[in-house]
């Protein structure tokens, strides 16, 4: 990749984070302001972390996305509350996956009922993010989750890929979902510089139940995580050149996923900024 198209990615990223003690003092001490900022949400802890700490970043100054699974929303009062708290801190991104909650908390089993019925609010948030699956959703075949996008294009502004440790992938699917008719920009989802030991602590703190799920579907991360040269960010970025640049895949920027190792991944991409010139 051209250091000029890798430097442009990296100024345009999105940090995603989880709603953990530490994670605040964390952003704060290392996070600039001009870089979004993405809350998870848990199906075992629900929503109101993921609320609280969005309200205190937005309160220091950050752009915040929280995530509002729909399978965490009890029914349109609570999708209605949860949109008037986050707007009366001047939230206007939104990302709204399906969610794990098994069984949800209330009607909704997917993405685009919400979005549909904030479009009945009329339409709250200025900028809707959708997830996108380069790599095989583990629940659902890949012809789905294609047909799931193009149903939700109209009430969405953007897509956030998943993980993918292959670009050869990656870039299959980029041509894919434009060739459907997808056009919404794209955040491509990459793993921050990861170490293996501080990631299973991770999913240990998520609690019991859902580690335990986290580890099931994503097996094959911690054995490209422990690889010795096996995954590293900047190695994915340039051998994904031609997919992530080219002016059809429409790449808004990168989605950082930093698994709450916020320091080392704000060091890698200021280091690799600085190597770049």
């Amino acid at each position: 990749m051209p250091a000029d198209a890798l430097r442009s990615l990296l100024g345009r990223v999105r940090y995603e984070v989880l709603p953990a003690r530490t994670t605040e003092e964390k952003v704060l001490a290392h996070v600039p302001r001009d870089v979004v900022v993405t809350v998870t949400a848990s199906p075992v802890k629900g929503l109101e972390p993921t609320l609280a700490l969005t309200e205190r970043l937005a309160a220091h100054g950050y752009r915040v996305a929280p995530h509002v699974p729909a399978r965490l929303l009890r029914d349109d009062a609570h999708l209605k509350d949860v949109a008037e708290r986050l707007r009366a801190v001047g939230v206007d991104d939104v990302f709204v996956p399906a969610g794990d909650a098994d069984p949800p908390a209330g009607p909704y089993e997917g993405a685009l009922p919400v979005l549909r019925r904030l479009d009945d609010l009329g339409g709250p948030f200025a900028h809707r993010g959708i997830t996108g699956y380069p790599e095989s959703h583990p629940l659902l075949r890949d012809d789905i989750t294609v047909q799931a996008m193009w149903d939700k294009r109209a009430h969405a502004t953007y897509i956030v890929s998943n993980l993918c440790f292959d670009p050869r992938v990656l870039g299959h699917w980029i041509a894919r979902i434009r060739h459907r008719g997808v056009t919404l920009p794209l955040y491509v989802g990459v793993a921050g510089p990861v170490q293996r030991a501080k990631l299973l602590a991770m999913a240990t703190k998520i609690g019991v139940g859902e580690s335990t799920r986290f580890l099931t579907r994503h097996a094959s991360w911690f054995v490209r995580f422990a690889t010795p040269g096996g995954y590293a960010p900047e190695k994915l970025l340039r051998r994904g050149a031609d997919a992530l640049t080219a002016p059809s895949a429409k790449v808004a920027g990168l989605h950082l996923f930093t698994f709450n190792q916020i320091a080392e991944t704000e060091r890698w991409r200021r280091a690799l900024l600085d190597r770049l010139g």
